[in-house]
């Protein structure tokens, strides 16, 4: 098997296929010789020029969250934390027909003492902490069974599209354990308490369209999950980078706050942006008629 580099950059259609790569490691996150990647990053280009894809791929455990597989996701996230051309979009896609991701790697968990498993958890977290403060929108693309650990992954995202054969849901209650990494939490805050309890206490998996029914998801696409998250993320490259960026931390910390100290976060977020050359660009673009080239200052 060939070795696969930590970034790669190809054309929409070659999303689902091998192609060409080109390394830019940002630090010394090399793959050892003959040993594949569970997970990675590759760049688009041409009309997708600016969106990243995070790839998982561990097919022989439907995508469960190892130790391995759990390293790699973090060090992907930290090629985009400070890529010096960091990306206007990020999506999450698996590789593995019929699984975005199916959660803790139970015969792995099994093997570990109750100070690993803590352990584990922990890093888990992070990762996931790590995911959702990422200063670019995040999509999850998921196409297949996300669940457990890999539906707190995609919600850790900030929108959510299920593809065909979707499956979302945290069954934990069925192992006699609670969601661990952020599903009581994240949940609550997307669809709220009462339907969050509905769905943990009964471990029920939705299909897409009941997930997009219950809020989870922002889209349903019958053919392709990955194709419309593409889509999507299409249409958020034209608009300015970093007031995007500043809109995603008002929404975010807002959320967590009243409205009179969440309006405070609005206006400090908004003052940043008043100095930058993007502003002034969007003013000259407005009055010229004309698109505006945005250039993240």
């Amino acid at each position: 098997m060939l070795l696969q580099s930590t970034t790669r950059i190809l054309t929409l259609p070659a999303i689902f296929t091998a192609r060409n790569t080109t390394n830019i490691f940002l630090r010394n996150i090399h793959a050892e010789a003959g040993v594949k990647k569970d997970a990675y990053i590759e760049l688009l280009k041409g009309e997708q020029e600016g969106i990243a894809v995070l790839k998982l791929d561990r097919p022989a455990a439907r995508n469960a969250l190892s130790v391995k597989l759990l390293g790699e996701f973090r060090d992907a996230l930290a090629q985009i934390r400070f890529s010096s051309e960091q990306p206007r979009v990020l999506i999450i896609e698996s590789l593995v027909n019929g699984v975005f991701c199916a959660g803790a790697d139970l015969k792995e968990r099994a093997t570990m003492s109750p100070s690993q498993v803590t352990q584990f958890l922990y890093n888990l977290r992070q990762a996931y902490r790590e995911l959702e403060t990422l200063p670019i929108p995040t999509i999850a693309a998921i196409d297949g069974a996300a669940l457990g650990g890999g539906l707190e992954m995609a919600l850790s995202c900030d929108m959510r599209v299920a593809g065909p054969g979707a499956k979302i849901g945290l069954p934990e209650t069925k192992l006699a354990i609670i969601p661990g990494a952020g599903g009581t939490q994240r949940l609550p805050r997307l669809i709220g308490p009462s339907k969050s309890k509905e769905l943990i206490f009964t471990a029920k998996v939705l299909s897409n369209k009941e997930a997009y029914e219950y809020g989870v998801v922002n889209y349903v696409d019958e053919t392709s999950g990955i194709q419309k998250a593409v889509k999507v993320a299409q249409t958020i490259l034209p608009q300015a980078p970093l007031a995007i960026k500043m809109a995603k931390n008002a929404v975010d910390m807002g959320a967590q706050v009243d409205i009179d100290t969440g309006l405070e976060l609005e206006q400090a977020y908004y003052a940043q942006l008043i100095p930058t050359e993007d502003r002034l660009e969007g003013l000259r673009a407005f009055k010229e008629k004309r698109k505006a080239v945005f250039k993240g200052r």
